[in-house]
């Protein structure tokens, strides 16, 4: 918990952005365990929304401008232990690239084989859910 007694000030956001039948995926320099690829994510400002936060972590990172479209459930993530939730995000402007250079090494849009690929382990339930329905 923070000072203030708010455990959402801890929070990370991971925004689920899909575009054309692909799931956008960075990958971060320093690695998380068995995280290397992964949603664009991180932690929310004081007083911002977990949308917001996801919104705002996609532009950072990636240069790419979405909007929130529905919160697909939060879990306290069973690598890193942080409280995740997750946005669904729908492209609004831009070309996805690696504008956060001392975070991120790589961007990719993958469909279905390529996130297998990527994120070998089990996606958060209720995002799998969403993809399955979205990706190609």
């Amino acid at each position: 918990m923070t000072e203030s007694g708010n455990t959402e000030d801890l929070a990370v956001a991971a925004a689920v952005v899909v575009d054309d039948g692909r799931v956008l995926l960075v990958r971060r320099r320093v690695e998380e365990g068995r995280l290397s690829w992964q949603f664009p994510a991180g932690k929310l400002d004081p007083g911002e929304s977990g949308d917001a936060a996801a919104v705002r972590e996609t532009l950072e990172e990636t240069g790419l401008t979405v909007r929130a479209i529905s919160r697909l459930g939060t879990r306290v993530h069973p690598d890193t232990g942080r409280s995740m939730l997750y946005v669904a995000c729908d492209v609004v402007a831009g070309t996805a690239y690696v504008a956060a250079m001392d975070e991120i090494a790589d961007v990719a849009w993958c469909d279905r084989a390529m996130l297998a690929a990527y994120v070998p382990y089990p996606i958060f339930g209720p995002a799998q859910e969403y993809l399955d329905g979205k990706i190609r």
